[in-house]
């Protein structure tokens, strides 16, 4: 069975660092791509970042380039967003998700999706 738990969220300092993890089963990970989402309230899902399969390449929203890292962990089926340099406006419920074929911005190019975590950034 196909699942993707992510973890990590919670309350961030404006300024401060969260890193959030998105852990695997069912499937090997680095044989699909895996993207971060992110969905703050009355907004649509928007893309963060992505994680190709095999090569690893490795793909941003343009404004958040700099800030957040996507990377892998294949011994631990687990890709991992680090968001540094946090701002309010990264407050949002952050997903992972699964693509089929490539690494997409676009959130219907995904198959299978987290539960989701909550990333409130607040002093």
């Amino acid at each position: 069975q196909v699942q993707l738990v992510e973890s990590g969220g919670g309350l961030g300092q404006p300024g401060g660092s969260l890193r959030l993890s998105c852990t695997a089963s069912g499937f090997t990970l680095d044989s699909y791509a895996i993207g971060w989402f992110r969905q703050a309230p009355g907004k649509g899902r928007e893309g963060v970042a992505c994680i190709s399969s095999n090569d690893g390449k490795t793909y941003y929203t343009g404004s958040l380039k700099g800030r957040f890292t996507i990377s892998r962990d294949n011994a631990k089926n687990t890709v991992y967003l680090q968001m540094n340099s946090l701002k309010p406006e990264d407050t949002a419920v952050y997903y992972c998700a699964r693509s089929p074929i490539s690494c997409s911005n676009y959130f219907y190019d995904y198959e299978y999706w987290g539960q989701g975590t909550q990333v409130t950034v607040s002093s």
